[in-house]
C-alpha cells in the first residue's frame, strides 16, 4: 500500500459520504415499510462499502480522512440499521445491545490508550470479518421482508451470519482488551525500572 495522503476530496470518502447520507434514506424506507426500495438502499451502501476500500487501495487514494471516515460510517451504518431492524421486530433488542456494547467498549479502551500515549489500534482482520458478515446478515434479513417467499431461505442465512457476526465481533474486541493491557503496562514496566535501580 502506498503512503497515506492528507487529502480530502477522493472517490473513496466521496462514497464514504453518499453512505452516510444513504442511513437516514434507509431508515425512512424501513419506517413506511417500503421493504424492496430499503434493500436496494441496503445493498449499495454495503458494496460502496467494498468499492472504496478497494479504489483506496488500487488507485493510491488511501486518506487519513478516510481511515477515519470510512470506518466511523460503516459503524454508523451498522448500528442505524440494527436498530431500525430492531425496532420493526425483524431483529431481537439483545442482538442489537451485545453489538453496540462492543463498539462502546473499544471506545473506552481508545479513552485509555490516548490517556497512555498511544494511537488507536490497527485494526485486527477478525474484526473485518465480523464487519463482512454483519454487511451481508442486514440486507440478507431485510431481502426476507422485501419477498416473503424468499424468508424462508433468507432468514436463516441472515440469522446465521448475524450471530457469526457478532461473535467474531466480540472476538475481535477480546484481542483488543488483551492488546490494549499490554501496552498500558509498558509505561508503568518503564516507569519503575529506574526505581529498582536506585534501590540496589
Amino acid at each position: 500500500m502506498g503512503t497515506v495522503s492528507t487529502r480530502v476530496v477522493t472517490i473513496p470518502n466521496v462514497l464514504s459520504v453518499v453512505r452516510l447520507v444513504l442511513i437516514p434514506v434507509f431508515l425512512w424506507l424501513l419506517g413506511t415499510s417500503q421493504f424492496g426500495w430499503a434493500l436496494l438502499v441496503i445493498v449499495v451502501s454495503s458494496l460502496t462499502d467494498f468499492v472504496d476500500g478497494w479504489i483506496a487501495r488500487r488507485f493510491d487514494q488511501v486518506s487519513r480522512v478516510g481511515q477515519l471516515l470510512d470506518p466511523a460510517v460503516d459503524r454508523l451504518f451498522i448500528f442505524s440499521t440494527l436498530i431500525g431492524l430492531a425496532w420493526q421486530h425483524f431483529l431481537p433488542w439483545w442482538l442489537v445491545i451485545v453489538i453496540v456494547l462492543r463498539d462502546v467498549t473499544l471506545v473506552v479502551m481508545g479513552i485509555v490508550l490516548a490517556n497512555f500515549g498511544y494511537g488507536p489500534l490497527p485494526v485486527h482482520h477478525l474484526g473485518k470479518v465480523a464487519t463482512f458478515a454483519l454487511l451481508f446478515a442486514l440486507p440478507t434479513l431485510v431481502l426476507g421482508r422485501a419477498f416473503p417467499d424468499l424468508a424462508a431461505y433468507s432468514d436463516p442465512v441472515g440469522w446465521a451470519l448475524a450471530l457469526w457476526g457478532a461473535f467474531l465481533y466480540w472476538w475481535a474486541g477480546v484481542i483488543y482488551l488483551v492488546e490494549t493491557a499490554r501496552l498500558v503496562r509498558i509505561p508503568r514496566v518503564a516507569d519503575a525500572a529506574p526505581s529498582d535501580t536506585l534501590g540496589d
